[in-house]
């Protein structure tokens, strides 16, 4: 059987950033919000894209202070989590017009965690959104540039923001 090679040079990436040193939300504090994909702070938290999203929208909402469990988190900042999850959800159904969310925590590395930072992930979805892409050649088409994406959520947030 001939294989073939279908390349995700993103992948290759996401590898070498995870080597670097610091924490990637930890640093979100004082980049360009922009480069680093964050649409909104708000509070004690920030929302940023996933640069290398499980699908189109994918968001992931951090507190600036280091954490990295559930239970370590203060009460402001857990307000402010769900506050900023709640208009989230509202700009993705305004620009995107997703049929449904997975919502959710991978706290530590065993559950899935990329970084020891806690972070809350709102993905997208929609019906047949999956094929046979991931299974096959572990890459996932993405619809949509993540710079197309961000100039929608950030829209979306400053018309939520004015009604």
């Amino acid at each position: 059987m001939d294989k073939r090679i279908l390349w995700a040079p993103w992948r290759g990436e996401f590898v070498a950033g995870a080597k670097k040193e610091g924490c990637i939300f930890c640093l979100k504090g004082s980049e360009d919000d922009m480069a680093s994909l964050i649409f909104e702070r708000r509070g004690k938290v920030f929302g940023m894209l996933n640069r290398f999203p499980y699908n189109t929208g994918h968001i992931m909402i951090s507190p600036y202070r280091h954490i990295t469990s559930i239970e370590d988190l203060q009460k402001e900042e857990a307000d402010d989590i769900f506050a900023l999850m709640k208009d989230s959800i509202a700009v993705l159904k305004m620009e995107m017009g997703p049929e449904g969310f997975n919502i959710g925590f991978n706290v530590g590395k065993v559950a899935g965690a990329g970084f020891e930072h806690l972070h809350m992930h709102i993905v997208p979805r929609w019906t047949g959104d999956t094929n046979f892409m991931p299974v096959l050649a572990s890459t996932k088409v993405m619809p949509e540039h993540l710079l197309k994406t961000m100039e929608r959520i950030k829209e979306g947030f400053r018309r939520l923001n004015r009604g």
